[in-house]
């Protein structure tokens, strides 16, 4: 790779970040399909690439990108190190497609593939560029996954904003390289370098993870991306209180980002007639919802797709909906994201079909949920959630 100037990285990075959009994922003024931590990993991996190159320069499949959001990382390494071949895993479906929509757009859209955080996205990469999680498990079990798979002289740039970021971050990489450094902050953001990986590729990994709780009578299972890890999260352990209060019996029921399964679980197995579809955008929570739903032994009767929304549920097929909506995209706090998912139920629901919602009581969902699915009643509500069961009228 020959060597460019600093300025000249960013003055073709911030070109490039222009261009992009977060489309179709959620989006509001607020909102950007990138950040300066996407700027500051592509910046520092180039520097230290001009100052310290390989021996053999870096081609096809050397480069890999975990956590890209909208395409910042994906596209600016393919415009920065004029590599093609890159290798991309991306936890959320809408990042995917994002990525896809500003690939095309901008004519780079044979220059990556998709992959899951598995051997065939990371055995031989020289170059790992990571945008760091929020949670410790996810980032042990990306570092853990490097580590395992990839070039021994792989160096690996993990970056995020200062104010996610914690000292224990460089713990967790230092569990599985031998050499873990941070580089100076720059616009609220920060570069963590890992080098010298220390861990056999025969090593197991600690994913999933598995969970128990006194109010449940089967396990969970999470994978480092799993909402909410391998626990019965605050507002599910509400919502399940409430669960034998229905109006008829469901034939029909969708969980609707579905987590770890613990609720497209407790369903099925409080309705063993019915049928359950469990949706969720995020690859972790498909897998770990599929393992709960096995160790369960009702796996038979819960069908698992990795979706957006209610995309995958047919019109007025679904008798009941479960929703613990998120209220956050990425790291950032947005009640938006609650918003849409409960637009999208009144489609999905059978005449006469129930939402049944839990949320953060301050978020003020009822209006909404009255408007968008129908006839409104509290079921439950302590000092931080409520639940809330909707019913679309024929």
């Amino acid at each position: 790779m020959a060597a460019v100037s600093p300025r000249d990285t960013d003055d073709r990075l911030e070109a490039l970040f222009a261009q992009l959009t977060r489309e179709p994922d959620f989006d509001a003024p607020e909102l950007q399909a990138f950040d300066a931590a996407d700027q500051l990993i592509l910046r520092t991996a180039a520097d230290d690439l001009a100052d310290h190159p390989f021996e053999v320069p870096l081609g096809v499949d050397d480069v890999v990108v975990i956590g890209d959001r909208h395409g910042a990382l994906t596209l600016g390494a393919a415009t920065v190190f004029g590599v093609a071949g890159i290798r991309t895993h991306q936890d959320p479906l809408l990042g995917e497609r994002a990525l896809a929509q500003n690939a095309r757009r901008m004519q780079l859209a044979g220059r990556y593939t998709n992959h899951g955080l598995d051997a065939a996205a990371l055995t031989g990469a020289r170059v790992v560029l990571v945008q760091l999680p929020r949670g410790l498990d996810a980032l042990a079990e990306v570092s853990r996954a490097i580590a395992r798979w990839a070039d021994p002289e792989v160096r690996v740039f993990a970056g995020g904003r200062v104010k996610h970021m914690t000292r224990a971050m460089n713990d967790v990489l230092a569990r599985d390289f031998a050499e873990v450094s941070a580089g100076l902050g720059w616009r609220k953001s920060r570069v963590l370098r890992a080098a010298g990986p220390r861990v056999p590729a025969t090593a197991e990994s600690a994913f999933p993870r598995w969970g128990t709780d006194p109010a449940l009578d089967f396990s969970l299972a999470a994978f480092g991306a799993t909402f909410g890890g391998p626990v019965l999260d605050h507002g599910s352990r509400l919502l399940l209180t409430t669960l034998a209060d229905t109006q008829r019996q469901p034939a029909t029921i969708v969980d609707l980002g579905c987590g770890n399964g613990v609720l497209a679980v407790s369903a099925a197995r409080r309705f063993p007639e019915a049928r359950v579809l469990a949706t969720d955008q995020s690859t972790a929570a498909v897998a770990a919802t599929r393992l709960t739903a096995q160790a369960a032994g009702v796996a038979d009767r819960i069908a698992v797709e990795r979706s957006d929304a209610l995309e995958a549920v047919p019109d007025a097929w679904a008798d009941l909906i479960v929703l613990n909506p998120p209220f956050h995209t990425g790291a950032t706090v947005h009640a938006g994201v609650g918003h849409r998912l409960i637009r999208a139920c009144r489609r999905a629901l059978a005449p006469g079909g129930e939402l049944r919602l839990v949320f953060n009581s301050h978020l003020g969902y009822r209006p909404l949920v009255e408007r968008e699915v129908g006839p409104t009643r509290q079921l439950a509500r302590n000092a931080v959630f409520t639940v809330l069961s909707a019913t679309r009228e024929s």
